[in-house]
């Protein structure tokens, strides 16, 4: 465990957002990072994962913890399903594809989102009809402040749409060590019925997918729309789609007939944020290297060497014109510091 000064965590965070960290330790195992809780107060830490689902507008003037826990392992299983158990520091892409090669069914539907697992239950992370909440059994922490470890299983953690207790009553107060899915072995239950599934599958000529199929399919849809972070610096969805009442969407249909929405239940629906971006005309919108795809009007993008406040400064300005046409306040899903 090595302290380092003045660090930049551009090749930290996903945006590529180059700001310095006062101090930075990349902690690899529990007993170092209880060694370094004793050592600092919980209010001189900032605690960084995978970077992904964050957006660094200044310099961290405290000590960066970057949580680099690694380890996969079957905390038990049958002939019918398996709990394993991944670190917070394995990255989420590889982790879906190493339960797909082993044959556990379950997380295919999440291929390809960034980030570590350590944070995927912060969010409650999502895509394509399925959440983490759906697989999750529980998820291992250490109390900032006590030290104490704590498990916190799936109805303790208040999961809803990209939240949970961790986002909430929790906040800043545990750090995510490992987290235990539920997966199956088999007769896996898919999620093809969303979005575009059922046309990737069929323009591959396939009636009956496994479950590698449908990650397949969802990785060659989201690569033909979301840029890879690699390439242009991004956090993937920036907004939540926003759930709003029957009244909100039956007045937008006066002028838009065909607005696209989920029915959540009896009075709400939700609208997809990146059409009502679109709407606005700011798909492909450029500020300097801060824009907003031109793909994908959900994701902000960072061209090369945009500021975060360049990059924060245009997402308000995306609010500002999505509340003025349509009388919706987008939310971020992006943390922005």
């Amino acid at each position: 465990m090595e302290l380092n000064k003045d660090v930049s965590l551009k090749s930290y965070n996903t945006f590529g957002i180059d700001v310095n960290a006062h101090q930075f330790i990349s902690i690899e195992s529990e007993e170092e990072l209880i060694e370094i809780l004793r050592r600092f107060y919980a209010s001189e830490l900032f605690v960084l994962g995978g970077g992904s689902n964050m957006l660094l507008t200044q310099d961290i003037n405290k000590t960066v913890l970057h949580i680099n826990l690694k380890g996969i392992e079957v905390v038990e299983e049958d002939e019918h399903q398996v709990l394993l158990k991944a670190d917070a520091g394995e990255n989420w892409h590889n982790f879906v594809l190493y339960c797909l090669q082993q044959g556990y069914g379950g997380l295919e539907n999440l291929s390809l989102i960034p980030g570590n697992v350590g944070t995927s239950p912060i969010q409650n992370i999502g895509a394509y009809g399925v959440e983490l909440k759906d697989t999750m059994s529980y998820c291992e922490t250490i109390n900032r402040q006590t030290l104490n470890k704590k498990r916190f299983y799936t109805k303790d953690c208040q999961f809803g749409y990209r939240d949970s207790v961790f986002k909430t009553k929790f906040k800043n107060q545990y750090i995510i060590t490992s987290v235990v899915f539920k997966l199956t072995k088999k007769n896996h239950k898919l999620h093809i019925d969303y979005g575009s599934i059922q046309n990737e599958l069929e323009a591959k000529k396939i009636s009956s997918p496994t479950i590698q199929d449908v990650s397949k399919a969802i990785i060659a849809i989201r690569q033909s729309k979301l840029p890879d972070p690699s390439q242009i610096g991004n956090s993937g969805s920036f907004f939540k789609n926003p759930i709003v009442k029957f009244s909100v969407l039956e007045d937008i249909q006066k002028s838009i007939p065909d607005v696209p929405f989920y029915k959540i239940n009896e009075s709400s629906v939700k609208i997809p944020a990146g059409w009502l971006i679109e709407k606005t005309g700011l798909k492909g919108f450029r500020k300097g290297d801060a824009g907003v795809h031109s793909k994908q009007a959900l994701v902000l993008v960072n061209y090369g060497n945009a500021s975060g406040k360049e990059v924060h400064e245009l997402a308000e300005l995306v609010k500002k014109e999505v509340e003025k046409k349509f009388n919706i306040n987008l939310e971020t899903e992006v943390n922005i510091f």
